[in-house]
């Protein structure tokens, strides 16, 4: 189970954590972060760790950009934490 430190508990609601992404980016240009959050928070709201970001759009040389840090992601999976499906189809 994930231990939070009380200022994260002031804000939390009940639900659980969950892997998703999280936009960013401007009109035109999308760019996601690939983060850990409360279930219950709004999709670009408040999170509790960034674990990686992903560019969707195709660079110079025709490539889907994603950078991703695996051991914060293995914790998170390890604390219980769930995988959103546009998440789990990335991995």
């Amino acid at each position: 189970m994930v231990q939070l430190g009380s200022g994260l508990l002031k804000g939390y609601r009940g639900g659980h954590v969950v892997i998703r992404f999280a936009l960013g980016g401007c009109t035109n240009r999308p760019f996601y972060r690939i983060v850990a959050a409360h279930s219950r928070r709004a999709r670009d709201g408040k999170y509790l760790e960034q674990l990686g970001c992903l560019d969707p759009l195709p660079n110079a040389h025709g490539e889907k950009v994603a950078g991703l840090n695996l051991e914060r992601l293995r914790h998170w999976l390890g604390c219980g934490a769930q995988l959103s499906r546009p998440a789990e189809k990335l991995l």
